[in-house]
């Protein structure tokens, strides 16, 4: 096998370890990474405001807003508007909110952080650099992406 076949077998082991890990997610507790990453977030900061969660997760605005229509929808999250400043909005979980982030399994991120944390710096610094380096030979430094694993589009989820 020719090294670049090699490379890109790697790639589509990670890409499928991610997408099983999705799966099993959605499966599990009915919320796709996204949607769990956002719940996460609100959690952590109850009230928290639409643009501080996508600069947290490193999603657009307009990506968390469609997020947390199906959250809401779903009666997991609710926006509540300032009585204090009527442009903010807060985010809040719902009951239901909680218990599924309570009892969501651990996001496979966390196992990949674990592991890359033991590595040395210098190793840790090889690593990124290469793959930014196949982001952009694979023209796909742009794209929008969360630190968080999680596969595909989020347009081409249930969100």
């Amino acid at each position: 096998m020719r090294k670049e076949e090699e490379l890109l077998v790697a790639l589509r082991r990670v890409i499928r370890a991610v997408d099983l890990r999705s799966k099993q997610l959605s499966k599990h507790v009915g919320l796709t990474g996204p949607q769990l990453l956002v719940m996460q977030n609100i959690e952590e900061q109850p009230g928290i405001m639409v643009r501080e969660i996508a600069e947290n997760i490193n999603l657009s605005p307009a990506t968390i807003t469609n997020i947390l229509d199906r959250l809401e929808s779903r009666d997991l999250a609710t926006r509540i508007r300032s009585t204090k400043d009527k442009r903010k909005v807060g985010v809040f979980l719902t009951d239901r909110g909680k218990e599924a982030v309570k009892d969501a399994p651990r996001p496979l991120q966390e196992h990949f952080v674990e592991r890359f944390s033991q590595l040395k710096e210098w190793e840790q610094s090889q690593m990124v650099a290469t793959m930014q380096r196949i982001a952009t030979m694979m023209d796909a430094e742009n794209i929008d992406a969360s630190p968080f694993l999680e596969l595909g589009s989020i347009s081409d989820k249930t969100v």
